[in-house]
């Protein structure tokens, strides 16, 4: 399915670099395979630093955490 985000501009420099350390961050949580309270809140601290949420967080978000926790790739650590 195509999703269409018409007012949504790309990304700036900046934003670039906020989106790469976000994945860096992800991928550091999720690497062993578990995900535990204190990690998704290091991911929820670095989306909210600006104080929005862009369509590319939310992307990186949804791949690389969501969908594996979906598939049983990833576990939730309560």
């Amino acid at each position: 399915m195509q999703i269409s985000r018409p007012n949504c501009s790309e990304p700036s420099p900046e934003e670039l670099l906020d989106l790469q350390k976000l994945k860096v961050t992800i991928e550091r949580a999720i690497s062993d395979g578990k995900l535990t309270p204190e990690e998704m809140r290091q991911i929820k601290t670095l989306v909210w630093a600006d104080g929005k949420i862009s369509p590319q967080e939310l992307n990186l978000i949804s791949h690389l955490v969501t969908q594996k926790l979906q598939e049983g790739e990833l576990e939730w650590v309560w």
